[in-house]
């Protein structure tokens, strides 16, 4: 019945889809398409959030190939990532009947926002290679199309290139391991996948070709390169959905294949997942750090927390294997959570972004500041975001990465000496991340909102429309309930890791004072809700000593002005000053920095310039070769199309004496 329903809501996003494109241009067609977007996402949510605990439903359809069909299925790990979906689905779209007033060309929007929420809802549902390849496809499809929404501007054609490139790269890898999954029977449907156990080669094969497919979708390094291109191109509500939503549904396909059809893990699968996740957490970050444009910001930490998640289900691998069943559902648990956060926060900022770009039409920090005055309500939920993605409490971030670091506390356990060496550096890196994470958004922040405006347009920004400002309140919320209540999250998340590993983590809520306790007290074990009391009743008694004790009397000084008489805005701190040190010492490891200052001479009264380029190593030293080879052989062989027809005549005679040549040497 619910998997009925659960298709039923598909085919509503699917005509919502064709309504759009055929009232696009009409003055109500945004709110009224955005406003039954958020009542399909609304009901899709509800039926998730109650398939998590019902047993598997399946069903088949008369669509697709004749000897295939159509098959779907929902379980608990399927319900959750359509939980992620329709959520996120819902905040989007309730944002963005705000946010779509500004937008100028909504036809090119609506109709391929409806259809990418159906291609999200539907590869969760597949339960076949041929409709979760389909499904796969429409969803890159459809989110390629919202990419080249402002298609006139030659960045957005650019992203929107690379981005549909990477898009067919993942597809066929993902065909490729299904093919590897089917064997020489044939079997298509994930049933007769999980029924027939895989060689541990064949097993291999098929985990490297998902990390190249799945991947390249998730953003892990060094398949990342669409990501920070992507994401700024595309509208805000679309950017939250492809960096909260999609590379969730990414993630889902991995633990699909990986933990479900692929069957009992060998533990060397574990150290590839390791390394890519660890790589893929401190690079995101570093990239991050080092960006100017807030959108591109937002992108690349999407990287680092896309680490973080295969970090645990790397873990999650590695302790399966060797029977460690409790680490493992606490490894899977954590890494579950997390995407579940990354969802709530990503979002959250991305719609702060969105506010921003409404309200001064700027995307770079330099030209911002001073905004904390002018729209304080997004200020503090920027601010929530800010705090969660660092992985501060009482915030839900820091709970799934809390809970990682103790997954990574039991890996002394492990009897493989290279999981014994590798799960430490990753420990290590996922540290460097979390602090690096904490110094991007105080710079992010900081730079954005304190201080004085550094442009015209910062100046004159005015605060948020109420349909953002309620979206954004939500999220905020939803992430400090997480932080302080994150046994609700973890119960509910207990079907999904009895289904894949065969145990679950202990009952949460039973806990005195509403503690998390991941293996046993003995051990360690966290409490938000005190963290929460502790810091609203330090915070307080600070203010009451304040106010108590110091004296009322208003003082006023200038500050220090670095010598200069003038209080100019071009005194403050800058963005590339707050990462400078680390710029300084990272720059050669992770980008080619290309840093010019030309100083006049004494007595030149010409002012000073300074140019700082950074380049994405994963692009300088991969694809972009890669592609100058391609361009190189496409420009050979298009002299192919200018031969007279004598040529012609003479390469189809030489083709067709080589083929006979090879046909009568075939054994």
């Amino acid at each position: 019945m619910y998997l009925i329903v659960n298709l039923w809501c598909v085919l509503a996003f699917f005509a919502l889809s064709a309504a759009a494109a055929a009232t696009g241009r009409r003055p109500l067609a945004s709110p009224l398409i955005y406003g039954a977007s958020a009542a399909v996402s609304l009901a899709g949510l509800i039926l998730a959030l109650a398939e998590m605990t019902g047993a598997p439903m399946a069903a088949a359809l008369p669509l697709g190939l004749p000897w295939l069909g159509a098959h779907f299925r929902v379980d608990a790990l399927s319900a959750f990532f359509l939980a992620i979906v329709n959520f996120g689905g819902l905040a989007a779209s309730i944002y963005a009947i705000g946010y779509g007033r500004h937008e100028s060309a909504p036809q090119r929007i609506l109709p391929f926002f409806a259809s990418f929420l159906a291609g999200m809802n539907l590869v969760a549902l597949a339960d076949d290679a041929f409709t979760f390849l389909i499904a796969w496809e429409f969803m890159s499809l459809s989110s390629w199309a919202l990419v080249m929404a402002h298609h006139r501007e030659p960045e957005n054609r650019r992203a929107g290139y690379i981005y549909l490139v990477m898009a067919a790269f993942g597809t066929f890898c993902l065909l490729l391991a299904f093919g590897l999954l089917a064997g020489p029977a044939g079997g298509y449907t994930f049933a007769e996948m999980r029924a027939h156990a895989q060689e541990p080669l064949t097993g291999a094969l098929v985990l490297v070709l998902l990390l190249l497919g799945a991947g390249s979708k998730a953003g892990l390094v060094p398949l990342h390169v669409w990501l920070p291109l992507a994401h700024p191109a595309a509208p805000s509500h679309v950017s939250a959905l492809m960096s909260g939503v999609m590379t969730k549904i990414a993630i889902y396909g991995f633990i699909r294949i990986v933990f479900d059809l692929l069957g009992p893990p060998e533990w060397w699968w574990a150290l590839p997942v390791l390394a890519l996740g660890g790589v893929t957490a401190v690079a995101g970050v570093l990239y991050a750090l080092m960006q100017s444009d807030m959108k591109r910001l937002l992108a690349y930490s999407t990287v680092e927390n896309v680490g973080i998640v295969f970090i645990g289900l790397g873990l999650a691998l590695a302790f399966r294997a060797n029977g460690m069943d409790a680490a493992a559902a606490l490894a899977l648990t954590a890494a579950l959570m997390h995407a579940l956060n990354h969802m709530l926060f990503k979002s959250l900022l991305f719609f702060g972004a969105g506010a921003i770009l409404n309200a001064t039409g700027l995307r770079d920090v330099e030209k911002l500041g001073g905004l904390i005055r002018l729209m304080p309500a997004t200020a503090l939920f920027f601010l929530a975001g800010s705090a969660a993605i660092s992985a501060l409490p009482p915030f839900n971030g820091f709970v799934s990465e809390w809970m990682t670091f103790q997954a990574i506390l039991l890996s002394p356990a492990l009897p493989q000496w290279g999981l014994k060496l590798m799960v430490p550096a990753v420990g290590a890196g996922l540290a460097l991340a979390a602090a690096f994470a904490a110094a991007c958004y105080v710079r992010a922040f900081g730079i954005a909102f304190l201080s004085q405006p550094r442009s015209g347009a910062a100046s004159m920004a005015r605060e948020a429309d109420r349909f953002s400002l309620a979206t954004m309140a939500a999220l905020a919320a939803l992430c400090l309930l997480l932080g302080v209540m994150p046994g609700l999250a973890i119960d509910a998340l207990a079907p999904v890791a009895q289904g894949l590993i065969g145990t679950h983590m202990p009952r949460q809520l039973s806990e005195p004072w509403l503690s998390i306790v991941p293996i046993a007290e003995s051990r360690s074990s966290y409490n938000g809700l005190l963290v929460l009391l502790f810091i609203a009743t330090s915070a307080t008694a600070a203010v009451l000593a304040i106010h108590r004790f110091a004296s009322r009397a208003v003082r006023r000084a200038p500050s220090w002005d670095c010598g200069y008489a003038e209080g100019s805005p071009r005194l403050q701190y800058s963005a590339s000053g707050f990462s400078q040190p680390l710029r300084r010492i990272f720059g050669t490891l992770a980008y080619r920095i290309d840093e010019r200052v030309d100083m006049p001479a004494p007595g030149d009264t010409r002012a000073a310039r300074y140019r700082l380029e950074l380049r994405d190593m994963a692009w300088e030293t991969l694809y972009a070769p890669l592609a100058g080879v391609v361009m190189s052989t496409a420009e050979y062989l298009n002299r192919f199309q200018f031969l007279t027809i004598r040529r012609y005549l003479s390469l189809v005679f030489f083709a067709l004496i080589l083929l006979l040549i090879m046909v009568a040497a075939w054994p």
